[in-house]
């Protein structure tokens, strides 16, 4: 479990410093995305189905309304 948590907060800082040359538009797609994904996961787990197909519909279902929504 000690391993996991430190591995996510890697990530999530190799992530964060990734984002930093971004525009706006860039950054909300890909926050969209990642969205999506995580919801689209747990739904697919959730209802019997697969969790990659539910997180891949949802990263792109969270792409496209992070990149419209976004000014």
């Amino acid at each position: 479990m000690k391993q996991i948590t430190i591995t996510i907060m890697i990530l999530a800082l190799a992530l964060s410093f990734g984002c930093t040359g971004m525009s706006s538009k860039e950054q909300s797609t890909v926050s969209g995305a990642g969205i999506g994904a995580v919801g689209g996961g747990v739904l697919g787990a959730a209802t019997g189905g697969s969790p990659v197909t539910g997180a891949v519909i949802g990263a792109g279902v969270g792409g496209a309304a992070g990149y419209l929504l976004e000014d």
